[in-house]
């Protein structure tokens, strides 16, 4: 999505202020560094004074010390002195560089961190309404940017300021007139610099949304490179991106060309300045001495190179506000599943209860209609329907992934708002039709890294489900590599390791959603023989589209729209003849046939 430059204020106190909140924690080195930024305006103006003493004090005889005994003498020793400066202020210089720099990336850290804490929080219908590059460049680039605000932005504008302060308080005090001859362009760099600010932030954003373009077509094309090639669409698919590339080109070009004009007319000014004070300097001798004159071209090249890059900084400033208030939207977003429940059971018999319970993802859109059911302790219910009926939903409001829309929904006679969320979840099992694997071993996928779990434990649960031959049979075995989203390995196998990974947390409640319908038939008679053994004496929710694997269930749901159409066991709903019964006869009439095929 294009991003408009918004009218922003220049700086923003109110999201300052947020910003460094994260920074207190590292107040010493923020105090530090504006403490150096001071020591540096002091000294900018030093090294001109004392060239200015020795000229017109020294050069000329004037003084006469026993520490001086002469001119050479003087000369060498007030060299020496302008070199410890010279240290002493680089040496500051790298310190504040430094100081400022660190504290950006603490903050960074701590910023990235609660972003993440509170990304992991969210309601899943944030996902459901956010781009998930979104999330990924508020988590990444959008806080990078902030760390701008300490190491090129807010820190060394003051320090830069104060110097510029310095040195001006310095010109004044030695001499008014020369100073106001010397600052007469100044009216023109401050309109020249206005003017780049804003010409370089347009850039900036045009940039910014070019490359969100790229980064969202290259993902998004890499990761559908199949489908590009399959219909020959790679000339055509080249030809969009040339576009976008060259989007990104020209908005940079228009970046570079506001510098390439910026800098040379600030050296015009600058030259304009000095050329104003050799021309009243030779006007009027008896105002200007060599010394004061040296001393002032050396100051307006000290003030001439903040102002330089100061808008520049101003630029960085705003950008890393901008991004910080992107920021603190993520951070202030209220949809996250509230985790008040202080219930922790140290055993959960799993008996489930949904009384008169309405959901909806959007308004009053409802997918579920006033459902009622309940489980048994050790009972399977199995839910089937039409594709958008609601058996998703159900299972992810027993998880709390999203909050009800209206009645109640219990286990074992407790509100599961009462729950721990954690322990709510962490006895749920569940295996979803679409498996995500992580990038990592084997193992790591099984485990979740949870390091409590031990490879005997993980080997004990493939073996359960079937799956210890074929995961050995893997280079490395439990340690082979499993590239992002699982895509070495087949539909079947990512199942049958998830399958793995929900029994090895030896959930108390089983939810099975569409876990065959990935495998093969080999594949499936072992997970089934796994389920049967795995859901004996546990409480199992299974949604399935092959009605054959669920006979075995206690309670069968025909779900339709959101409403319970029929309920019963497979014998009573094949009985009844109605929607289940004819699902039923058409599967078993497509497996006729392509047996017969």
């Amino acid at each position: 999505m294009s991003e408009k430059a918004p009218a922003k204020k220049i700086v923003d106190f109110s999201l300052l202020r947020r910003v460094f909140q994260f920074a207190a924690p590292y107040k010493n080195r923020f105090y530090a560094s504006l403490a150096l930024a001071v020591l540096l305006a002091v000294l900018s103006p030093v090294r001109p004074a004392l060239i200015q003493f020795t000229i017109n004090q020294v050069v000329k005889g004037d003084v006469r010390v026993n520490f001086w005994t002469d001119i050479r003498g003087a000369i060498i020793t007030i060299t020496i002195i302008q070199l410890g400066l010279l240290l002493i202020e680089s040496a500051c210089r790298f310190l504040f560089t430094f100081l400022t720099a660190s504290l950006g990336q603490n903050v960074v850290k701590d910023m990235r961190i609660a972003t993440y804490k509170k990304v992991l929080g969210l309601n899943l219908s944030q996902y459901d309404k956010t781009p998930i590059g979104t999330l990924t460049t508020r988590t990444i680039n959008d806080i990078e940017s902030i760390n701008d605000i300490f190491s090129d932005g807010l820190i060394p504008i003051i320090a830069d300021l104060l110097s510029i302060i310095a040195v001006l308080l310095y010109m004044f005090l030695t001499n008014w007139k020369i100073t106001l001859v010397c600052l007469a362009p100044f009216p023109v760099l401050i309109i020249a610099t206005y003017i780049f600010k804003e010409s370089v932030n347009q850039s900036f954003i045009k940039v910014r949304n070019a490359v969100s373009s790229l980064n969202a077509f290259v993902q998004e094309h890499i990761t559908g490179m199949s489908v590009v090639q399959a219909f020959a669409a790679e000339e055509r698919e080249a030809r969009k991106f040339n576009r976008i590339n060259r989007d990104h080109r020209d908005a940079n070009i228009k970046a570079i060309f506001a510098y390439s004009v910026f800098f040379p007319v600030v050296e015009l000014i600058l030259a304009t300045s000095t050329g104003l004070l050799v021309w009243w300097a030779a006007r009027d001798s008896t105002d200007a001495t060599a010394g004061t004159i040296t001393s002032f071209i050396l100051c307006l090249n000290l003030l001439f190179r903040p102002l330089r890059i100061i808008a520049d900084k101003f630029n960085v400033l705003q950008m890393g506000m901008i991004a910080g208030e992107r920021v603190f939207k993520v951070l202030g977003n209220t949809d996250v599943a509230p985790d008040n429940g202080v219930y922790v059971p140290e055993k959960m018999p799993g008996h489930i209860r949904f009384e008169n319970v309405w959901f909806a993802y959007t308004d009053e859109q409802y997918v579920l209609k006033n459902l009622s059911f309940e489980v048994a302790p050790g009972q399977t219910l199995a839910i089937v329907g039409n594709t958008g009926s609601g058996k998703t939903s159900i299972i992810s409001l027993l998880n709390r992934l999203y909050p009800l829309s209206r009645g109640r929904v219990s286990i074992d006679d407790v509100n599961i708002e009462d729950y721990q969320l954690d322990a709510l979840r962490g006895r749920i099992g569940i295996v979803l039709q679409d498996v995500f694997l992580f990038s990592g071993s084997v193992y790591d996928n099984i485990t979740l890294r949870n390091p409590a779990i031990s490879r005997e434990a993980v080997e004990q649960a493939a073996k359960l489900i079937g799956v210890h031959e074929f995961i050995m049979q893997l280079p490395g075995g439990y340690d082979y590599h499993v590239m992002e989203r699982g895509a070495t390995l087949s539909l079947g196998q990512r199942q049958l390791l998830s399958f793995a990974r929900a029994l090895l947390y030896n959930p108390s409640i089983l939810i099975l959603d569409e876990a065959t319908s990935s495998v093969d038939t080999e594949s499936e008679q072992l997970i089934q023989q796994a389920i049967d053994t795995l859901i004996a004496g546990r409480t199992a929710v299974v949604i399935a589209h092959r009605l054959s694997t669920i006979r075995k269930a206690d309670t069968i749901i025909v779900l339709d729209k959101g409403d319970i159409t029929e309920r019963g066991s497979h014998e009573e709903l094949l009985a009844q003849n109605g929607s289940y019964a004819r699902l039923y006869a058409m599967q078993f009439e497509d497996k006729q046939a392509v047996k017969a095929g």
